[in-house]
């Protein structure tokens, strides 16, 4: 259901840090031209952690009134608390969303069977859901074991492989019948070699066709164009996380005009020094 090249689109704020919705929307449309398949708001990458409620709902709307049936919107509606999620994701659905992200609970630690029931709850709303491993940022790993036992559930349809372990989708894809994105850009042709069916994107919002055309290119079997891609791309993929993910991107972004750089804490923007760096990969890219 979710296969393909997804953006985990950024959330572009004015020198007042409200969101700027206009440019939301030109990056949507960006998207679109490229030929990505879909996006996901208001994950990491959009800055979810420092969105209020009111704001979390408006850029859901926004993203599918911009989206507008052209390409998917998977939103992010993951929380700690069970119940946060669910009033997170029953908004999702009601606004007309494709499907829902849901992220590891990342400060409470639950148990394996603490995230069976708290992903099996959130996907009892119908809402097509893809669990979200990011063992970096939540301090839990969602066992192989529990994706195979969520893979049982009806709404439960894949899964966003970002531990840095092409290994881990082979054993998962070997255990259960279930979608893997990779959500590591530098991984995304490794991953999708032993059979992932997708990326959920962080470089895309700079470079959304390259990233669409090496999904597309795996996705036909045409592996040594989508090899001559990857290697083309790795140091740009790699240098999206030269600081703490978005801030690196959302500097490429404004690099490019897309946006304006502002952030709202504790996120900052990253030294000059490391954006020298940043500049000269996009260079070399061809981005700028």
């Amino acid at each position: 259901m979710f296969e393909g090249a997804y953006t985990a689109i950024i959330t572009p704020f004015d020198s007042n840090n409200r969101v700027d919705y206009g440019k939301f929307k030109a990056l949507i449309d960006l998207q679109i031209e490229a030929g990505i398949d879909g996006i996901v708001p208001v994950g990491t990458t959009g800055e979810s952690p420092s969105l209020n409620y009111e704001d979390h709902d408006k850029v859901v709307e926004a993203a599918i009134e911009g989206a507008a049936g052209r390409i998917k919107v998977m939103a992010g509606t993951g929380a700690n608390s069970t119940d946060e999620a669910i009033r997170l994701t029953k908004h999702a659905k009601e606004a007309g969303a494709d499907g829902t992200l849901q992220v590891t609970p990342y400060y409470n630690k639950p148990s394996q069977d603490g995230l069976i029931a708290h992903f099996s709850k959130v996907a009892d709303l119908g809402l097509p859901t893809v669990l979200y491993n990011v063992p970096g940022r939540t301090s839990r790993e969602i066992a192989i074991d529990t994706i195979v036992k969520l893979a049982e559930h009806p709404h439960v349809v894949a899964v966003k492989e970002a531990g840095g372990s092409v290994d881990r989708v082979s054993s998962i894809l070997r255990q259960c019948d279930i979608t893997v994105l990779s959500g590591d850009d530098p991984l995304t042709f490794p991953m999708m070699a032993v059979g992932a069916k997708g990326v959920i994107s962080v470089a895309s919002n700079i470079a959304p066709k390259e990233v669409a055309d090496l999904v597309h290119l795996c996705l036909a079997g045409k592996w040594e164009e989508a090899r001559a891609l990857h290697f083309k791309y790795h140091k740009l993929f790699g240098d999206m996380f030269l600081d703490t993910n978005p801030v690196p991107v959302k500097a490429a972004a404004t690099m490019m005009g897309l946006i304006e750089e502002n952030y709202r804490l504790p996120l900052c923007s990253m030294s000059d020094a490391l954006k020298q760096q940043l500049a000269e990969t996009m260079k070399e890219a061809g981005l700028l």
